[in-house]
């Protein structure tokens, strides 16, 4: 395939695309004249009420189509990549890489090391800025792309090139300079790793980066998750309760100043670090609308509202009498990770409290796969569920997680299936939501639960 020619993957049946004869194997030259980089450049170009699209069909020969449509309205076609070019894989070799500390023998696509900036604005994923060039500041600043987010680590140039294990990666922080003139919006993520970056480098870094608020919208500080497959890789330690009491207080401290300048908390630490220091999850006002729930900022709150809504939902429904709590029998069981046991306890506790034969428990499974240290439930296996409950009473169900399957698959992370899962456990298992709304789902779904 030559390059910048995008090979038709479907055509939407009845669409602009399927009317003008396009079929799957045509090749999108350039719209306009306008070569097609990816799909940044497609989505930009398609706004155009009258485009000139030009085509190779499979036989070779070449199309030009006059197209006149409303702005808004697709072409109806998709192609073989999502972002209709190859995956940028990383140049960095980063001493806190969860990738590095996998072990052999998963699946091919848990490898691979991505810091592409597409991804950021496609799905959320955080990259480094060094494998970007100028070209690539010019085409979002042109398609005003927002937001993007970026793994910043440490503002402190030598630290990062470091911690990155690549020598032009503080240089490449000038780029947020460029993004915030720009007016881009941006977020940042500091994996927090004991001894390098916490402390006083912390409370450089969120000061620097605070000077780009409000555009830089949120700065996000995790704890550095270390697995128990680090042989040769550097050494760094577990974030202990007095450290993550440290680290609050110095984002306490930013967040009041960014409050105080700019009405937004800006600095946030995950649940981990919270759970870490022995404190209280804040309320949700101190979220700022949730901007890196993704990253485990937030998370475990928004949970717990989540469950308060929904309760108060099915009590008014009960209350008026359109729900029996009477009527409904079932006893299931929950899986979690250890990070967030004690508020899967509080919120299916409370749900399961308005109705008077539903019983429950909750599994909270150790991470003996990546080591004890990893405790979010989106890095369980198939095969610690397994291990952990084998030969429990699980009542008629176990409820999992969604955050556990692997995107659109009943999948773990280690490719034990659900249904493999049901078989070895012997219960049938249903994937669920973590807002409280699943749960609900399921007691009603029938009266009785044999």
């Amino acid at each position: 395939m030559k390059a910048h020619e995008h090979i038709i993957k479907s055509v939407e049946e009845g669409s602009i695309a399927d009317e003008m004869g396009l079929e799957v194997g045509d090749a999108l030259l350039c719209i306009d004249d306008n070569e097609i980089e990816d799909v940044f450049d497609y989505r930009f170009f398609i706004q155009s009420e009258e485009l000139t699209v030009t085509i190779r069909k499979s036989d070779g020969e070449v199309w030009e189509l006059e197209i006149e449509k409303d702005e808004d309205e697709d072409l109806g076609i998709e192609f073989g990549e999502g972002i209709m070019d190859e995956y940028r894989s990383c140049r960095n070799k980063c001493i806190f890489c969860f990738i590095d500390q996998m072990p052999e023998g998963m699946r091919p696509t848990l490898y691979f090391k991505d810091d592409d900036s597409r991804l950021s604005f496609l799905q959320g994923n955080y990259v480094t800025l060094t494998n970007m060039d100028d070209h690539d500041i010019d085409r979002i600043i042109r398609y005003r792309l927002s937001p993007i987010n970026i793994s910043v680590q440490t503002t402190n140039p030598e630290l990062r090139c470091m911690m990155l294990n690549n020598r032009f990666a503080g240089k490449a922080l000038e780029k947020m300079r460029t993004l915030y003139d720009a007016g881009i919006v941006m977020n940042a993520q500091i994996v927090l790793c004991k001894g390098v970056n916490d402390r006083e480098e912390l409370r450089r870094t969120l000061n620097d980066l605070l000077t780009y608020a409000p555009v830089l919208q949120s700065v996000s500080v995790v704890p550095v998750g270390l697995t128990r497959y680090r042989e040769g890789l550097y050494p760094l330690s577990r974030i202990e309760k007095e450290d993550a009491i440290i680290t609050l207080d110095i984002i306490e401290e930013v967040a009041d100043k960014a409050m105080r300048l700019h009405n937004i908390h800006f600095a946030h630490a995950s649940d981990e670090i919270y759970i870490l220091a022995g404190r209280s999850i804040p309320p949700a006002e101190e979220y700022d609308d949730y901007p890196q729930l993704e990253n485990g900022v937030g998370m475990l709150r928004l949970m717990n509202d989540e469950y308060n809504d929904v309760y108060e939902k099915t009590k008014e429904e009960i209350d008026r009498g359109e729900i029996s709590p009477d009527e409904y029998k079932c006893r299931f069981s929950v899986v979690t990770g250890l990070l967030a046991k004690d508020y899967v306890k509080e919120c299916t506790a409370k749900i399961c409290s308005l109705f008077d034969n539903v019983c429950f428990d909750v599994y909270a499974i150790k991470n003996d796969f990546f080591g004890e240290y990893i405790t979010v439930a989106g890095l369980l296996t198939g095969q610690d569920i397994i291990t952990q409950l084998k030969g429990k009473d699980l009542g008629g169900h176990l409820l999992i997680p969604d955050c556990m399957m692997k995107a659109d698959e009943e999948i773990f992370l280690d490719n034990v299936t659900v249904s493999e899962l049901e078989g070895a456990l012997q219960v049938r298992c249903h994937i669920v939501k973590s807002n409280g709304s699943d749960l609900v789902d399921f007691i009603l779904k029938e009266k009785t639960y044999e």
